[in-house]
């Protein structure tokens, strides 16, 4: 079985390439020239680079390659410009699969990786209630509205283009950045979160993502989209315990700030960022995430149509990703 990732350089697209190794596959991984290829040192993996922003270079590129499964990791989760949103998640699918069709690729599976955010901040009226398929998308970042413009763009293409979307709540583990940034802070002595009123947070371990990419292989029915986490529903507080355990519990100072502190900090990022011509971790996309009361979403369709069983709740991946951290150095 010959299988293509895009994204294969980033945090979940390694893991992909790692999986599909582990079964025998053989393994293409599509990169760009800048890409590092830290994760990506295994002798079996075959590389390709692929434009996503050209339609016609990736005929060119794809041309002669016959790939049984296709797993489209690539895109961007940080960008300057709301623009670049969706050049590279909403336009660069849209190539990717328009490039696929005009060389009639006789793929089995394309599983498009999406997100719980194109979902917005729905359903938060308490008691908080799971975000369900048949809720309608209201996203409130660029991001999610990108993911969800990739998402309608599938919709239109017709059954003949065997297509699966998922759609992971926030996805952690080792060689992840941005939760890093959470543990990283509290080594500093600070656990810093907004918002008082009560926040329910859903997450998926790495692993856990990888394996529901695999099961959509045989068991996805076409068209289908499904929420992953791993099952749970934690408080805003526990991910943070979790980390300051596996962290040998240094003294820590946590701060509870109001939710106006923190549009103040991603306004002066914003413009920071604008300034420096580089992307900030605190950004009008950030501040909308992080002010979301609601991350509760549905995964029994997963779990009933994939065969979707979570093996690693939130306190065992972050005991898995903090040691990962320590042994690398991050931390």
């Amino acid at each position: 079985m010959k299988i293509l990732v895009t994204g294969a350089s980033g945090f979940i697209g390694s893991f992909i390439v790692e999986e599909a190794l582990r079964r025998d596959m053989e393994v293409w991984a599509a990169v760009r020239k800048s890409s590092s290829r830290k994760y990506l040192t295994d002798e079996r993996i075959n590389f390709i680079e692929l434009n996503l922003s050209s339609e016609d270079d990736l005929r060119q590129q794809l041309a002669g390659h016959e790939f049984d499964y296709v797993v489209h990791a690539a895109g961007a989760t940080k960008c300057l410009h709301k623009s670049d949103f969706f050049k590279t998640n909403t336009d660069g699918t849209k190539n990717l699969v328009h490039a696929l069709i005009t060389l009639k690729m006789p793929i089995k599976r394309f599983v498009y990786i999406s997100s719980l955010s194109i979902f917005g901040a729905i359903r938060e009226n308490s008691p908080y209630m799971e975000i369900e398929e048949n809720d309608i998308p209201r996203p409130n970042t660029a991001y999610g509205k990108s993911k969800l413009m990739a998402e309608k763009f599938l919709d239109t293409i017709g059954n003949d283009f065997p297509y699966v979307v998922l759609r992971p709540t926030g996805v952690y583990g080792p060689r992840e950045k941005d939760y890093f940034m959470m543990a990283k802070t509290i080594k500093g002595h600070i656990d810093f979160s907004v918002g008082f009123k009560h926040q329910d947070i859903t997450f998926i371990y790495v692993q856990d993502l990888v394996q529901a990419i695999f099961l959509t292989f045989n068991r996805g029915k076409n068209g289908r989209k499904y929420f992953l986490s791993d099952g749970n529903i934690y408080n805003s507080t526990e991910f943070s315990n979790y980390i300051h355990e596996n962290l040998g519990r240094p003294w820590w100072i946590r701060i509870k700030a109001p939710i106006f502190i923190l549009r103040l900090a991603t306004l002066v990022g914003e413009y920071i960022g604008k300034i420096t011509g580089k992307t900030s971790a605190l950004n009008n996309d950030k501040y909308n995430i992080l002010k979301q009361r609601n991350w509760r979403c549905n995964i029994e369709p997963a779990v009933d149509e994939l065969g979707f069983h979570p093996q690693y709740d939130l306190k065992r991946g972050t005991e898995l990703a903090i040691k990962w951290y320590k042994d690398n150095n991050w931390l």
